[in-house]
């Protein structure tokens, strides 16, 4: 810690408390961050405004113009000395991505502000500036809330919850994500220094974050962050819900570091509720460490930051049945697959690198070189209807190097970044041989239990790598009535994408499982139980001569414009926009293979006449033509233009009640995971082959073959079945006009100043459009779709399998009300606290979570009912306090209702349209669906020679509040709709935690 400072101290507050302080009022003790915060203000006419951070010695100067107004961009987050003359020095704190007003009057209580030299002075006297007069809905969280509120993971993206319209989770698997409205994961953007972290190929909105316990970066490398649910400025690109800006530590004038560790395993938590029912715990061991070092390598000029943190899990989660409601499964069937059910275990690790370098060799230019190296090792998949033995190891690798060059002049600045990013996530079976499925009948042979080895389609490798460039121009201080501050940028990205989507291995075989004996349609006998014969088998077979690995250039070009117009003191104006344009090539010059044109083109077996497959597919709706790509019809879209209009308004210009709103349209990306799909399912497609006497539904599927039990000896035999002909291989196409989806949002609130409480109130409304789906694209020979509450699965592209086509069309319609109030914690309160509640009414016509719609027969049949991506009712309160014996003391309570378990119910009778399901939700009839009350207490210990050591102690769910995340449905019941139709499974998994103890050591110097 720095000397000077302790000098002038009888008493040092704990080591959580100097980082709770140093966020508000200590800057020197801390990393300075690098951060983009604008101050503007007024001052003598004509006067040089100059800020000095006082921990880093950056400094910044501008000219106040002939009306005293000036502005001052590019200044990293942290506290500032900033004067325009004698008697005007004042110390303030200013906060990421925020624009804050400071009026410089030379005043005797300013002349009286300490000078810089005088740390202790500075460290009292300095003011956080709270940024009110945003258009945007959001909220920043501080690094006081990161110091001192408990957490489950060290995923610094977990404090987001604390905003109103976002929500962290940690699902069963103990796998994280970031939602924002009711939007899925993959709408989110975060933004690191400026630099988005998007996926382009897999869902998870941020690089790495699908089914990952990881942390898309070092905590110990965040300064704080802001996070925008709407209406965020023309500057931000691909995101359309919540997106989160980020600003990294750096070094300071001073040399300090960090370490830490973390504890808990199974002696430390309270049973799953699998546990408790299965009589046994599972053994888990969960450790966390880090360190960070910085200082300086030239003082006031260049400074070096670096850290690295580690994560070894291996966390409990439950394997139970896929099929709910259905008692006594385990009897039928065999004993080895029903010992498969019950406690499971899920290893994890992470190694997190990140270091940074900055220089500033003159007041107006400053240079960042950085890297954040990530490298994770994860096993996965066991949980719901999936077993250990068929799980998989999944290796997650992120590779990012940014370099930023900033310039500042006196009227104007500019802001150069290059990047380069490589992002891969590989998955592997854990084993190879034969996977065995267990259907049950009766639900149309849904799945009991997966056992392994795990599915061909489980290996894949994808990811993306490539350099880019973002360009912004800043200027200040236009007068035309008002003042305006100008921005306008070019953002510019080369990134390779690569799918492989399966590998020749692990063959599946299907066996029915059957609550009583009987004869299907086709003659054959089936057993109660287990069939030993299995009735299907899925597997791969690689077209010779052809790449089963997708890869294309992405060309990614946006350009935004943006004016932040004082029209008044009062009237603040926000008007801008962007344009994005995206030249995926693989998807663009992708090359129909003519098998399948001929094949379309080609009789209808099913039809006379002699009608094509193509002209049925017309008679139900489809135009083949659509989706036939020659390598040359497909074009960019080009119509990503995106308005960002905001306003706010300052009732009585003491910046205490602000009224703020506006509009904006998002676009965002189709994922490669998706597009990609045509292309590799034909280079190494999947097929479906059937085996009569193997069940209730083995006569259902084409092609169909005499069982061997040979084909149990390797898939070569299994392969050489369909060697001359693609029947039973799916096909996918995709629509040749595919559009990216988007977000319209509109946004009206208030904030105020209340006292020492800041609060805010706001309605935001969001309509999504254009999300991507498959369907099925198979039609019976008089282009129906449903005939005796029957789907076309028997009527596929002749000689092929099923025709799975890809278009936009789910949507969502969000209503949230946004309501957060927060105490800032000071040392003189000694407490802070913070508020979020969020109301969430929201609808969609598909459930955000699942592409794959094959219940209906267009995307667009299928009616909007509640959504399942977000709680009705969701409270988060977190609160710090300054305790006797220089305790500090941090609680976070969250409580939620439950969210809606959206499925498709099968009443027993068909509809008007002749479907025999219907799209449903229904909600646990539990007032709680979430609730959870965290509690942590740190206390530091003082060594000698600057070095001090801390002790933290974390309870998380105080209560052991069973927070269930299986439903059991039970939709209909002789054609009436139940009340409840979904209960949650108190046998099942839970998202979170049990009661669980976690202890942390760390110290710092």
């Amino acid at each position: 810690m720095n000397k000077r400072i302790r000098s002038n101290h009888q008493r040092q507050l704990s080591l959580v408390a100097a980082a709770v302080a140093a966020a508000l009022a200590q800057p020197t003790i801390t990393w300075a961050q690098s951060a983009d915060a604008t101050l503007q203000g007024s001052a003598a006419a004509n006067s040089v405004v100059t800020a000095v951070n006082t921990a880093t010695g950056v400094t910044r100067h501008t000219t106040a113009d002939s009306q005293g107004n000036y502005t001052l961009v590019g200044l990293p987050a942290g506290t500032y000395r900033v004067d325009a003359g004698p008697g005007t020095a004042t110390t303030v704190t200013l906060t990421v991505a925020s624009t804050a007003r400071l009026d410089l009057a030379a005043t005797g209580a300013a002349a009286a502000a300490a000078p810089s030299t005088a740390l202790q002075e500075v460290t009292v006297s300095a003011r956080r500036l709270v940024d009110v007069r945003t258009s945007e809905v959001g909220e920043t969280v501080s690094q006081e809330q990161i110091a001192t509120v408990p957490q489950i993971t060290r995923n610094f993206l977990e404090f987001a919850d604390t905003v109103p319209g976002v929500v962290f989770s940690v699902d069963h698997n103990g796998n994280t994500s970031l939602t924002g409205g009711a939007e899925n994961a993959s709408s989110v953007n975060v933004y690191i220094d400026g630099v988005g972290q998007k996926q382009y190929v897999k869902e998870g909105g941020v690089s790495g974050q699908f089914f990952s316990q990881g942390n898309p970066f070092p905590q110990l490398a965040i300064g704080e962050y802001r996070v925008i649910t709407s209406n965020y400025a023309a500057e931000f690109d691909q995101v359309s819900s919540a997106a989160v800006i980020a600003e990294t530590k750096s070094g300071t004038n001073t040399f300090h570091g960090e370490i830490f560790g973390d504890f808990t395993n199974q002696n430390l938590r309270a049973e799953t509720p699998s546990e408790e029912s299965a009589g046994m715990k599972t053994n888990s061991n969960n450790k966390e460490y880090g360190l960070a070092f910085g200082g300086p390598i030239i003082q006031d000029r260049m400074h070096f930051f670096v850290t690295y943190e580690g994560k070894k899990y291996n966390q409990p989660v439950t394997v139970v049945p896929g099929v709910s409601g259905v008692t006594g499964l385990n009897s039928l069937l065999p004993t080895g697959v029903a010992s498969q059910f019950g406690p499971g275990d899920l290893s994890f690790k992470e190694n997190l690198f990140f270091g940074k370098i900055d220089f500033e060799p003159t007041d107006s230019d400053r240079f960042e070189l950085s890297s954040k190296v990530r490298r994770e090792d994860q096993i996965g998949n066991i949980g719901v209807a999936q077993a250990q033995s068929a799980s998989i190891d999944t290796k997650n690798n992120d590779t990012r190097v940014d370099l930023r060059w900033q310039h500042f002049a006196d009227r104007w600045s500019n802001d150069l970044t290059f990047t380069y990013e490589d992002a891969f996530n590989s998955p592997s079976a854990q084993t190879l041989g034969n996977g065995a499925v267990y259907t049950y009948g009766p639900n149309n042979n849904q799945t009991i239990i997966d056992t392994g080895p795990a599915n061909p389609l489980a290996t894949q490798n994808k990811g993306q790598k490539g350099p880019g460039f973002q360009e912004q121009f800043t200027i200040p201080d236009i007068e035309f009535h008002g003042v305006h501050t100008l921005k306008a940028g070019v953002k510019w990205k080369q990134v390779k994408l690569t799918a492989q989507d399966a590998e020749d291995i692990n063959p599946q075989f299907y066996y029915d499982v059957e609550p009583a004996a009987g004869t299907n349609s086709a003659g054959y006998n089936y057993p109660m139980g287990t069939n030993p014969q299995p009735y299907e088998a899925f597997f791969v077979a690689p077209v010779p001569g052809l790449n089963p690995t997708a890869e294309g250039t992405d060309n990614q070009l946006g350009l935004f414009l943006q004016d932040d117009w004082q029209a008044t003191k009062k009237l603040m104006l926000n008007v801008g926009v962007r344009w994005d344009y995206e030249h995926n090539a693989s998807y663009l010059n992708y090359v129909t293979p003519a098998n399948v044109i001929a094949a379309l083109n080609g009789p209808d077996p099913n039809a006379t006449g002699g009608q094509t497959y193509a002209q049925t597919l017309a008679l139900g709706g489809v135009n083949v033509n659509d989706y036939i790509s020659t390598g040359h019809n497909r074009s960019p879209y080009k119509g990503e233009f995106q308005p960002r209009l905001g306003f706010s308004y300052d009732l009585f210009d003491d910046q205490k009640h602000v009224i703020f709103g506006g509009y904006g349209r998002a676009y965002d990306r189709d994922l490669f995971d998706y597009l990609q799909l045509e292309q590799t399912k034909s280079t190494l497609p999947t097929h479906t082959i059937f085996f009569p006497g193997g069940g209730g539904n083995s006569t259902i599927g084409s092609p169909n073959f005499a069982w061997n039990p040979n084909y149990l000896n390797g898939q070569s035999a299994l392969q050489a079945l369909v060697a001359s002909t693609n029947a039973g291989s799916e096909v996918d196409m995709i629509n040749n006009h595919i559009k990216a989806p988007y977000s319209d949002q509109f946004s009206i609130g208030i904030r105020n100043k209340v006292g020492d409480w800041n609060t805010s109130a706001a309605i935001a409304r969001i309509l999504s459009y254009d999300g991507f789906v498959f369907t099925l694209g198979n039609r019976y020979s008089n282009g129906a779709f449903w005939m005796n509450g029957s789907q076309p699965w028997c009527c596929g592209v002749p000689g092929f399998g099923a025709l799975i086509i890809g278009n936009n069309g789910i949507q969502t319609r969000t209503t949230q009300v946004l309501l957060s109030a927060e105490k800032p914690y000071t040392r003189e309160s000694g407490w802070g606290a913070s508020i979020a509640y969020t109301f969430t009414d929201a609808s969609q016509n598909r459930s955000i979570t699942e592409h794959y719609s094959f219940d209906q027969e267009t995307i667009h049949q299928y009616p909007f009912i509640r959504s399942n991506a977000a709680a009705r009712h969701r409270l988060v309160m977190t609160g710090s306090v300054h305790a006797p014996w220089d305790l500090i003391a941090g609680a976070k309570l969250t409580l939620a209702t439950p969210i809606p378990d959206d499925g498709i119910a099968f009443p027993g009778f068909n509809q008007p349209s002749g479907s025999s399901n219907v799209p449903v939700s229904a909600t646990p009839p539990n007032f709680f669906g979430y609730r959870q009350l965290d509690l942590q207490a740190t206390k530091n210990f003082e060594l000698p020679r600057d070095f001090s050591v801390y002790v933290r102690v974390d309870v998380l769910n105080v209560f052991n509040w069973k927070n269930y995340n299986d439903y059991i449905e039970n939709f209909y019941t002789n054609g009436v709709f139940n009340n409840p139709a979904v209960t949650y499974n108190q046998n099942g998994n839970i998202v979170g935690v049990p009661r669980e103890l976690k202890l942390t050591v760390g110290g710092k110097f």
